[in-house]
């Protein structure tokens, strides 16, 4: 079953209640506190414009240790290249509006709506919400943005508008000091192509409390 949460109390049930799909709970909002509280315990929002907000907590989870991620020769020669330029938090709201543009296969519209883009708009202004841009002539080519939580990138959406800018992106994020473990949530044939990986809820939180 999940859990209807209250729009006032913030709390969340324990994420192992959620169904096999990973739906854990419908309701409450997305103010900093309670999305802050989601990610510290491995839960996610994850809903479209139509419907109530929906936290979802995946029995498994698709991640992405840095040590594991397949650079291909010829992704070594782009990234050599010279050809992006790539920056930390410098244009966060940019990231997150093309990220929310950009055609996705099999999808109808994006579950970054006005609600989501301002909450972690607002996440990042507090410090928590990142992004990574890829820059070629000064023209965003493509990004990502998640939430850090300890030393656990919780991944939330990339985009690419030039061959090669996403996983750029990746491999820039892969180089961060410290950094343990990037959360991709669900499976993509993609990602797995870059060395992610499924592992088991009680691992991912092992990880995620690591400080």
């Amino acid at each position: 079953m999940f859990y209807q949460l209250s729009d006032t109390e913030i709390w969340f049930p324990q994420p192992e209640l959620a169904e096999d799909d990973g739906l854990l709970a419908v309701g409450g909002d997305l103010s900093p506190a309670r999305l802050m509280l989601a990610y510290h315990h491995g839960i996610f929002p994850w809903y479209s414009e139509e419907s109530p907000i929906l936290w979802y907590s995946p029995h498994d989870r698709f991640v992405l240790f840095p040590a594991k991620f397949k650079v291909s020769n010829s992704m070594r020669k782009v990234i050599n290249s010279g050809q992006f330029k790539i920056t930390y938090d410098n244009a966060f709201e940019d990231v997150i509006e093309a990220c929310s543009n950009i055609p996705r296969h099999g999808e109808i519209g994006t579950w970054i709506n006005p609600d989501m883009k301002k909450a972690y708009i607002e996440l990042h202004e507090l410090g928590h919400a990142h992004s990574v841009e890829v820059w070629e002539k000064d023209i965003l080519a493509g990004g990502l943005y998640g939430i850090m939580v300890n030393n656990v990138f919780c991944g939330e959406s990339m985009f690419s508008k030039v061959s090669n800018a996403s996983k750029a992106a990746v491999n820039f994020l892969c180089s961060i000091p410290g950094l343990l473990m990037i959360d991709c949530q669900f499976h993509t044939t993609h990602l797995e192509s870059l060395g992610a990986e499924m592992i088991s809820r009680s691992e991912y939180s092992i990880f995620l409390n690591k400080k």
